[in-house]
């Protein structure tokens, strides 16, 4: 049986920037995730298998491009959709990145469904793409931004959301599983 450690190194192989060196002669590690993810070979060869034989629009026209990109990008929001267990494929939304996905949250669900006096909750050790749209938005809105404290070992003061949600105020609790301030 193959060690925790190598399958690592052979997941790393996968990502051509994670075989760089820097500082010092390290192995680059890449933690900020919630900005831009690093692409594994596979998605970097179907990308530019994409660009060079199938660009095009999709949902806009009837010539060959268009129908063979509107078929591949609807048929990837149908195992997207089963992979999540969503009976509707079209509840799938596909962004550029989690900064765009959370600001599509902010402002088109924030601005229809936030309030004055509601609260949105979340850590203090989020990365900025899920801190500026929420501090933004509850200014609009006359709203609360509340943060979940760390303690002195790094983990969140859970307790906090208990008091916040029994407020019965709370329209939104977002947090990132990892973080790239901390890096836990």
């Amino acid at each position: 049986m193959q060690s925790t450690i190598d399958s690592f190194e052979d997941l790393r192989k996968d990502f051509p920037v994670l075989n760089r060196r820097v500082r010092d002669d390290k192995k680059l590690v890449y933690f900020d995730n919630a900005a831009t993810t690093q692409k594994p070979n596979q998605v970097i060869d179907a990308i530019t298998n994409y660009y060079r034989n199938h660009n095009s629009n999709i949902h806009r026209a009837v010539h060959a491009l268009a129908e063979e990109s509107t078929e591949a990008f609807e048929e990837t929001r149908d195992i997207v959709a089963k992979f999540l267990n969503i009976e509707d494929s079209r509840e799938i939304v596909f962004v550029r990145g989690t900064t765009e996905a959370i600001n599509l949250v902010a402002y088109a669900w924030g601005r229809d469904n936030v309030k004055e006096g509601d609260i949105i909750v979340t850590t203090e050790y989020e990365h900025h793409s899920n801190i500026v749209p929420w501090q933004l938005l509850t200014q609009e809105k006359k709203a609360q931004l509340k943060y979940i404290d760390i303690d002195d070992n790094g983990e969140l003061m859970i307790e906090q959301l208990d008091e916040y949600l029994a407020t019965g105020k709370v329209k939104l609790v977002t947090f990132s599983h990892m973080s790239n301030v901390l890096g836990t």
